[in-house]
């Protein structure tokens, strides 16, 4: 458990219409931070294809998604991911996150962060991680600040959503100084 009542856990394939549900139902919430979406992205079968891709990349080492479930009922409200893992000497990753928007403000996405820096620490030995928000999304800001992440950039026109380039502020968190697994052995 992350937090009161809610607990995170590996995405599996059978999460796919959960996963469609609870997208349906916030996406004109998330639509301001989103990449546009095809009309497949919010059904069951859209979810079970990324899904899929999502754990041949957790098998390759690549990246890592979970979910996060309550757990009275185990309606899934939120996820959370890991993506492009490099090892070697970079030990880097990107933390990308959703709650739902009925749960917003309650600290499940900062618990949830901070639970992806322990496992990118402690199962993956990375350095660092790091995350990117539109300039105008504080809320997002301030779960990253309040999971110990630092800003440490500026990207212009960085991805496109809700029908525009966006410009973001990249942050990023330092998990340990320590050498990289396997470096001159």
């Amino acid at each position: 458990m992350i937090t009161e009542g809610v607990e995170m856990r590996a995405a599996v394939l059978d999460d796919a219409g959960a996963l469609a549900g609870t997208l349906l139902r916030n996406r004109t919430y998330m639509r301001p931070w989103e990449p546009d979406r095809h009309e497949e992205f919010f059904t069951e079968g859209g979810q079970r294809a990324r899904l899929r891709d999502q754990l041949a990349q957790r098998e390759a080492g690549q990246a890592m998604q979970w979910v996060l479930v309550e757990t009275d009922g185990g309606r899934l409200v939120g996820v959370i991911s890991l993506s492009r893992i490099a090892l070697g000497p970079l030990c880097s990753a990107s933390v990308g996150y959703w709650v739902d928007g009925e749960r917003a403000g309650r600290g499940i996405a900062t618990a949830a962060v901070e639970a992806a820096c322990l496992a990118a620490r402690e199962e993956f030995a990375l350095h660092r991680v790091e995350a990117g928000t539109m300039v105008d999304n504080m809320a997002s800001q301030r779960v990253l600040t309040k999971a110990g992440f630092e800003q440490y950039g500026f990207a212009p026109k960085y991805l496109h959503a809700n029908g525009a380039w966006r410009d973001h502020l990249l942050f990023q968190r330092i998990l340990h100084d320590e050498r990289p697994r396997g470096q001159g052995l």
